[in-house]
């Protein structure tokens, strides 16, 4: 058995290649849209052969990518998805008691959202008691500019970034999953009216109330009110009958990184949309406190202006 203080077998390789992503990991490599191999070589003061042959075998991984043109190297898109896991399932977990805070304070359902693909996807959620309630939302793909979740996720972008991302996806359709969660009740009565599939399945909703997102000019007007109430509500937008608020989440640098929202049925929710609204930001920001993010950070949003 190795003692204590003995080098663990094959560290010494392993510091080698986290010294290389680090590196690559630096504001220098940053700024220059990578780095080339004498470059590197001379910041780890190795051999610059050593440095070439680790780096294409940690590019064989995915761990760092070439730049064919430049032939800098930069981290590579493996490093970023195992990151972007990590985050995601710590987000999940840090999230639970929060949304739970929701659940209690409103009776509400309450789900964490991000953003997938430029569209909104459920990574979690909690139930509330009654038996009418939303349902099937995790894992779904929804368009991000209809819902008041994917309008929070994309409010902390400039307004040059807002109209990009806008020009290619305020016109995506609803629903990019294989069903659209709708409301159900328990007892046959309130469900008749909600179409089904032959297998069963809630059929996707195709009916909406009144748009409150018509052009661009009305998408970053929703976009300014987020930033000063620090949430976004929907009114029968996405479905009939159905209200939501959501809230940011923001990360250790200050990035909105996630959303908490709340759904329900407008006939409970409709009349108390600013309160709840103002409730799940102060608990997002709770959460946020907790990933990491300053006060200084979160209270950008919901300040006025």
């Amino acid at each position: 058995m190795d003692s204590p203080t003995a080098p663990r077998r094959n560290s010494a390789g392993l510091r080698r290649d986290l010294e290389l992503l680090e590196t690559l990991g630096s504001p220098e490599s940053e700024a220059n849209g990578g780095l080339g191999v004498v470059r590197i070589a001379e910041i780890v003061g190795r051999d610059k052969g050593q440095v070439s042959r680790t780096l294409a075998t940690l590019a064989d991984a995915g761990l760092v990518a070439r730049d064919q043109s430049t032939l800098n190297y930069r981290l590579g898109y493996q490093l970023y998805a195992l990151a972007a896991r990590t985050l995601e399932s710590r987000l999940v977990r840090e999230a639970l008691p929060f949304l739970r805070r929701v659940v209690t304070a409103t009776h509400e359902t309450a789900h964490l959202c991000v953003l997938r693909g430029d569209n909104v996807l459920t990574l979690s959620s909690q139930l509330s008691e009654y038996a009418f309630r939303g349902i099937g939302w995790e894992g779904v793909s929804v368009a991000a500019w209809m819902t008041s979740s994917g309008r929070v996720l994309i409010s902390d972008r400039s307004e040059a970034d807002v109209r990009d991302w806008y020009d290619r996806h305020g016109h995506d359709r609803p629903v990019t999953g294989p069903v659209a969660p709708v409301s159900l009740a328990a007892d046959r009565s309130a469900t008749a009216s909600v179409p089904l599939s032959d297998e069963g399945i809630p059929s996707p909703s195709t009916e909406t109330g009144t748009p409150l997102i018509t052009d661009f000019d009305s998408f970053i007007s929703e976009i300014t009110r987020i930033r000063e109430r620090g949430y976004a509500t929907v009114d029968e937008e996405f479905e009939m009958g159905v209200v939501g608020v959501s809230a940011p989440v923001f990360d250790f640098r200050g990035n909105i990184v996630a959303a908490i929202n709340v759904s329900a049925p407008k006939a409970r929710l409709g009349r108390h949309l600013d309160a709840v609204g103002e409730l799940v930001a102060s608990i997002a920001a709770d959460l946020s406190l907790q990933l990491g993010a300053g006060s200084a950070q979160t209270s950008t949003f919901g300040a006025g202006e």
